[in-house]
């Protein structure tokens, strides 16, 4: 079926993006996060754990070997691996926010 000419205007592809990005909805820095990774938190949170862990034992094996440009590269991703990975997890651990969260008081 063809839609008519105001329709097909109406709907632009900047709009279709935006709307995918924001489903589901997420208050703030959660916003960041990929809506495909906000779906499935958990998995991605401990992949990225267990990544920090592979990331910095690399890193402790490269630092016993002097080469210090190398070694503090891969603690960097480690630690940042292990930031985001702890906040994926606080985020999937959170109470589900119940929409009624700016309502007034009158």
């Amino acid at each position: 079926m063809v839609q008519p000419a105001s329709k097909r205007n109406d709907d632009t592809a900047w709009k279709r993006v935006r709307a995918w990005w924001l489903s589901p909805a997420r208050p703030g820095m959660q916003r960041l996060i990929h809506p495909w990774a906000y779906r499935h938190l958990r998995p991605f949170g401990v992949t990225q754990v267990a990544g920090g862990i592979v990331a910095a034992g690399i890193g402790g094996f490269i630092l016993s070997y002097s080469a210090y440009g190398w070694a503090a590269f891969f603690l960097v991703v480690g630690a940042l691996n292990l930031a985001g990975g702890y906040w994926f997890l606080t985020i999937a651990r959170a109470p589900a926010a119940s929409g009624s969260r700016w309502r007034g008081s009158g």
